[in-house]
């Protein structure tokens, strides 16, 4: 053999050799990826591990009267992983898959059975580690569940993998909506309570261990979290739901019936500061209003005739006026530079100052401002800052606005016109709340608090931190005046433009408003619109709630009285009714009664029985609520039978008449309905077993 053909054999050869490695890799590759790929990709996947947080169950929120207004229940998202252990032979699996098919076709029943078969098993042959089955899955749902074929396998082997998801849920749906708030993902703060106490509500989070599989996905490798997740507090709340039910009801019908924009309502308790209800609604399209923004905190604007109570506290607590003081309205009119002020009714003539408030007088109490601190305007906003009327209330739910009420330091202080304009309530900006705590403060003989929303934190069933209202001034203005206050404000009710808020029931205090809002920079003069308010207490002599009405925008009249006032009415009656504490005082009324209520004769043991429960004697009731109270007692006469002789069971019903004439063996026959008034056999003759004695009942 040549060199060159030496050379070629050797070249051919390594040629040769060289191909035959290529296949042998190429054939190598080909089982890696095709015949033992399961096998290596689960090897990477269970190499690929972390953990990652699990979310805790957040606390619930509770009423003031134990109901629960917000708590978590747990919501799953099933899917399976078609080679868990126990369902890895394709034996189990082709075995039982079409029995799963048919089970969950016929739980969720949004697929045939033919369909999830055909579904399972294109994720089987696909590798499929992390299926979705479903999504929004409830616990007792889930319980279920894992009976079905396959899933019944073994909790950790049957394929079936729950990730638990918490849901927020409020049971009483829209009732305290804003109150309650939300806390999501989209929000960094959250909203009302939720937002506010999100620190104990959220509770600490858990560690899960999870791997990865193909396609990035993150898969549970168990079903329990590793560090399970500590369940947040829950908070108890001011809120009654029944008040809170009353409230929206009432203004929701008040805000219809007056074809508002918005309106508000609070309810609170005078002597805690507990909020018992906060009522909001937007109308979002004609008839229809839902709960959009919490205009009780954050809707600031001026707050228009209701604000004269504070004129007239600073008037008399300076002993400029007195509530006899003579003040001339004259024409309904008071021109300052630039502007005149109007009574909406027209001039009162030279009243009294009780009088001029009683019938909301603009006129009045401008001039009267204006006269007495003209020279010294911050001797009169003095008193407002003194008592930190311009400062926020500091609430336990954000959002509060802060007030602005001016001071001559301000640039927008008008000499002439700002001082007689804060007179009745206006160049300034106040929230409902803010104006109803003022208000409270009255009622509460001076003491002025800060509204509650949160009584008290608990964690198991264990208190970790209680809430009292803060204490914002221990005296508005001396108790002189305070008294003074009440009364004019009683008085409005009985005298005044409150009319229709009065019950002859109980004592009510409080001051209608009509305010005109500014359209923006467009100011007053633009389109009018109005807020009708009415803000009070009741009962005046000893009180108990406080309540503030708002509404804005009323196409059907825009007084305070005509359009707040009923709303006031409607709750203050409702809660009167079902106070039982307020009806203490009732004296009771004494009417003779010489007659017992009417009884059907028969055993006495149940008439005397019924009788000591309704505390009955006889002679005299008392008609008050406690129930009946006599002196004398209700005579009673035992019914004594002889046996052989017929029993008189005239009187009796039909009941107790079957009972006596079955035991002397007669059969009977009933005609009508009522009480026995007549019977074939008369009382006392004699008789024998199996006769037939026929009853007559009317």
């Amino acid at each position: 053999m040549n060199i060159r053909a030496n050379i070629l054999l050797r070249v051919y050869l390594s040629f040769g050799l060289i191909v035959l490695f290529a296949v042998a890799v190429l054939i190598r590759l080909c089982d890696v990826q095709f015949v033992e790929g399961h096998k290596w990709r689960a090897m990477a996947d269970s190499l690929s591990t972390k953990y990652i947080n699990v979310e805790a169950a957040r606390g619930n929120i509770y009423s003031n009267d134990g109901s629960l207004l917000a708590t978590s229940i747990p919501e799953y998202e099933l899917r399976m992983d078609m080679y868990a252990g126990g369902i890895a032979d394709n034996e189990v699996f082709d075995g039982k898959v079409d029995s799963l098919a048919l089970r969950l076709s016929q739980f969720f029943k949004d697929k045939t059975p033919k369909e999830y078969s055909r579904y399972l098993r294109t994720a089987r042959r696909d590798s499929a580690r992390y299926l979705l089955i479903k999504r929004k899955v409830g616990y007792q749902e889930l319980k279920e569940i894992r009976t079905f074929p396959l899933y019944n396998v073994g909790k950790y082997t049957g394929g079936l993998i729950a990730v638990q998801q918490n849901k927020r849920i409020r049971p009483f749906k829209y009732l305290a909506a804003r109150t309650i708030g939300y806390k999501n993902e989209n929000v960094a703060n959250g909203v009302g309570l939720e937002g506010a106490y999100g620190e104990y509500i959220n509770g600490e989070s858990g560690k899960r261990l999870v791997q990865r599989i193909s396609g990035g996905v993150w898969m549970p490798v168990n079903d329990e979290a590793e560090v399970a997740p500590k369940e947040g507090a829950d908070i108890i709340s001011t809120i009654d739901i029944n008040m809170q039910d009353l409230a929206q009801s009432a203004l929701e019908k008040q805000l219809k019936i007056s074809d508002a924009d918005h309106g508000t309502v609070i309810l609170m308790e005078v002597t805690t500061g507990e909020v018992r209800a906060v009522a909001n609604y937007t109308r979002v399209k004609e008839g229809v209003y839902e709960e959009k923004f919490n205009y009780a905190i954050g809707g600031s604007q001026d707050p228009g005739s209701t604000f004269k109570l504070a004129s007239y506290m600073a008037l008399l607590e300076d002993n400029k006026v007195d509530t006899n003081t003579m003040v001339a309205t004259g024409d309904g009119t008071y021109r300052i530079p630039g502007h005149t002020i109007k009574d909406s009714h027209g001039g009162i003539g030279t009243v009294t100052v009780m009088k001029a408030f009683e019938q909301s007088a603009n006129t009045a109490v401008a001039k009267l401002v204006n006269a007495a601190y003209q020279d010294n305007p911050s001797q009169f906003t003095d008193h407002l800052y003194d008592i930190h009327m311009n400062e926020r209330l500091e609430l336990q739910i954000p959002g509060e606005t802060k007030p602005v009420i001016k001071n001559p330091s301000f640039k927008s202080w008008n000499k002439n016109m700002t001082l007689p304009q804060m007179a009745y309530g206006y160049e300034m900006q106040i929230t409902p709340l803010q104006m109803l705590t003022f208000y409270n403060a009255i009622a509460n003989d001076g003491k002025y608090i800060a509204p509650i929303f949160v009584k008290e934190i608990r964690r198991l069933g264990n208190p970790i931190q209680q809430f009292s209202a803060r204490v914002i001034s221990d005296r508005v203005c001396s108790e002189k005046t305070v008294k003074k206050l009440q009364a004019m404000l009683e008085s409005v009710v009985t005298k005044g433009t409150g009319k229709l808020m009065g019950s002859p029931l109980y004592r009510v205090a409080g001051k209608t408003g009509t305010a005109q809002v500014a359209d923006g920079n467009r100011g007053y003069k633009a389109k009018k619109s109005y807020q009708a308010s009415f803000c009070g207490y009741f009962p005046a002599d000893k009180p108990k709630y406080s309540i503030m009405v708002a509404i804005n925008g009323p196409k059907n009249g825009y007084y305070g009285a005509a359009v707040a006032g009923p709303v006031f009415k409607e709750i203050a009656d409702r809660i009167y009714a079902s106070d039982m504490e307020m009806y203490n005082d009732i004296p009771n009324h004494l009417v003779g009664n010489t007659k017992a209520p009417e009884a059907k004769a028969g055993e006495s043991k149940a008439v005397k029985k019924i009788y000591k429960s309704l505390g009955i004697k006889a002679l005299y009731a008392d008609k008050s609520v406690s129930g009946i109270d006599t002196n004398n007692g209700v005579p009673y006469e035992e019914l004594a039978t002889v046996k052989g002789v017929m029993p008189d069971v005239k009187g009796m019903g039909l009941k107790d008449a079957l009972y006596l004439l079955g035991n002397a063996g007669l059969k009977t026959r009933v005609k009508g309905g009522g009480k026995v008034v007549a019977q074939s056999i008369p009382a006392g003759n004699r008789i024998g077993r199996g006769l037939l004695v026929q009853l007559e009942l009317q």
